[in-house]
């Protein structure tokens, strides 16, 4: 079941990373002017709280179970730029070893 979860995350990061490359072909605006009009909705502005909100979760839950630190900055630091396509990416690297950490019995 976590190899189809993790081929999931990586479909998901595969099929949002080829829709941002055909977002910012066929636009016709910069990424800042779409940002702008974005955040000139009110619903606009509810959907990017809801995906900051987001990359804070992943990140807390990058560093609770990344072992190495510096792997866990090197995917949490980038987060609000690459988005949920790099948390994807991890969670598809990961979620194996998440997965065997949470079925172990703690004292």
């Amino acid at each position: 079941m976590t190899t189809g979860f993790r081929i999931l995350s990586g479909l998901g990061a595969i099929a949002l990373l080829i829709a941002i490359v055909w977002a910012s072909m066929t636009a016709g605006q910069s990424l800042s002017e779409a940002v702008g009009w974005l955040v000139s909705e009110p619903w606009g502005v509810v959907s990017l709280i809801d995906l900051y909100l987001g990359f804070v979760l992943i990140a807390i839950l990058i560093w609770v179970f990344e072992p190495n630190k510096l792997i866990a900055l090197a995917f949490i630091l980038p987060l609000p730029i690459l988005g949920n396509v790099w948390s994807a990416v991890w969670l598809a690297w990961r979620l194996g070893r998440i997965a065997r950490t949470s079925r172990t019995p703690r004292e």
